[in-house]
């Protein structure tokens, strides 16, 4: 049922906005923290679970399903209303989380990711294009405290908790804690967000586009991850997932050609903006959803920490974003030449993943963390940078889906980035450290150490990769007002 008014904006007082935000910002904490709960209980569920050589499944059966939804949320929002679309949104991710506790077996959980990441593919981009519809593009830096509210608390919330179940009550309470927050979130956008206008253009959903996705991402990643771990790389399983995903994903690069509304509208990356954006975004997010899943058990198997003690650690890092993240958007108000900080800030995160590296097991434990916070701070500037500078390039009736091909990449970006980190790690053997909890003061043996290595070195490439297309990225003009339509490909 749509209950949403179509047509213009209507005239929302600075109460109304701030009340619609609080609303969305609480389904935006439901997803985040989902993204930072998880990262330090995964060595507990890998030993409680067994076949720890699955383990980055859980991260990515997630990260693959809410990629490909990702967009067909965006669309059906610009026609049905965001309301509606939000609700369900909730609602499957809900059910999602319910299935993730009760799952008896590592390939269990792994289906109930990938239930979970159906709803919660949505719940982010569509806060953020919620945002969009009641603030224009540049006062949307104030409003940057509620948006950085959320990511401070789940940062410090979600490893601590993360780390505190696993040890002392059981690793399913990080599931189970998702049902208070998904009840309080449909219970505050159940009518907050019927004032929101929807743009009426007759829209269908590219289920078919979808489909390709999902099956050429989860045949990458089994790719991946299986090779040189259950299979040699040059083996005939590996070499036909190879080929398996190659063919797939040009089957998808033809129905984006061919599809009267393609998953992706190819029309979108006509924007030079949303191009080069998208691709930023991409390299930026996966580095980071990769480090944060993956440096706890850096903590827990080459520092001997536990799983509480990790999560403690990760805090830094995960604060570090949110600040990355608030002064790059308080900036954007202010600087005409907006991109020159997140591009600074890049070049530092750089730099520090490159020392990480060389030699991150062997310097003291608070140089590590500065390392860390560094990083995290240079690859939060370019969060805001990008969502602004591409709902800012678009026409307000494509808003919903150029958030959601943003956010499409960088869940894309997260499930390519996570699974290849996990085969540089599982090759170096990191899974065996997985199956039992590391003895207090033993060593981790060398190749795992040298896997972490690797790990970081993979991670300042990638961020080199964002760095070039930011630079290439056109900076335009922020506009003042929320109904002006920009010209796509000018």
């Amino acid at each position: 049922m749509n209950d949403t008014p179509s047509g213009p904006a209507v005239q929302l007082t600075h109460a109304e906005v701030k009340l619609i935000i609080l609303g969305v910002v609480t389904a935006m904490f439901l997803a985040a923290l989902d993204q930072t709960i998880v990262a330090t209980a995964l060595p507990t569920i890998g030993r409680e679970l067994g076949d720890a050589e699955l383990l980055p499944w859980v991260v990515t059966s997630y990260l693959v399903t809410s990629t490909a939804v990702t967009p067909l949320y965006g669309k059906f929002s610009d026609t049905h209303g965001r309301r509606i679309t939000l609700l369900f949104g909730i609602g499957l991710f809900t059910a999602g989380s319910i299935a993730c506790a009760l799952a008896p077996s590592m390939l269990t959980l792994i289906l109930a990711r990938a239930l979970q990441g159906l709803g919660g593919g949505g719940l982010i981009s569509l806060s953020q294009t919620i945002i969009a519809d009641v603030v224009a593009p540049r006062e949307r830096g104030r409003y940057q405290v509620y948006i950085a509210s959320v990511f401070v608390s789940t940062s410090l919330l979600g490893p601590l908790l993360g780390g505190l179940f696993a040890e002392h009550l059981h690793w399913s309470f990080i599931f189970w804690i998702n049902l208070p927050i998904g009840a309080l979130s449909l219970a505050m956008t159940y009518t907050l967000l019927k004032r929101l206008p929807r743009h009426d253009r007759a829209h269908s959903l590219d289920i078919l586009g979808a489909v390709l996705l999902i099956a050429a991402t989860g045949t990458l990643m089994l790719a991946l991850n299986w090779g040189g771990v259950r299979y040699p790389w040059v083996s005939l399983q590996i070499l036909s997932l190879f080929a398996g995903s190659c063919l797939l994903w040009i089957a998808f690069g033809l129905r984006l050609g061919s599809a009267d509304e393609p998953l992706i509208p190819l029309n979108l990356f006509a924007n030079p903006v949303l191009r080069m954006g998208t691709l930023a975004s991409l390299f930026g997010m996966g580095v980071f959803i990769g480090l944060t899943i993956y440096i706890p058990a850096f903590f827990e198997i080459v520092l001997g920490l536990s799983a509480a003690d990790s999560g403690l650690a990760l805090i830094p890092m995960m604060v570090g974003t949110v600040f990355g993240a608030t002064l790059s958007g308080r900036a954007m108000t202010k600087m005409t030449h907006y991109k020159r900080l997140p591009m600074a800030g890049l070049a530092l995160a750089i730099a520090a993943t490159a020392v990480l590296g060389w030699r991150a097991h062997e310097v003291p434990f608070l140089t590590l963390q500065v390392m860390l916070t560094l990083t995290s701070i240079g690859l939060g500037t370019i969060l805001p940078v990008t969502t602004v500078a591409i709902q800012n390039a678009v026409n307000p009736h494509q808003m919903g889906t150029a958030t959601g091909a943003m956010n499409f990449s960088r869940s894309l970006g997260g499930a390519l980035i996570v699974a290849a980190f996990g085969a540089i790690l599982l090759g170096g053997g990191v899974a065996g450290g997985l199956h039992g909890a590391p003895a207090a003061g033993a060593a981790a043996s060398p190749g795992v150490i040298a896997a972490f290595g690797w790990m970081f070195a993979a991670a300042s490439l990638g961020l080199a990769c964002a760095l070039a297309a930011l630079a290439a990225m056109e900076e335009r003009p922020l506009r003042s007002g929320r109904a002006k339509e920009a010209q796509i490909g000018e």
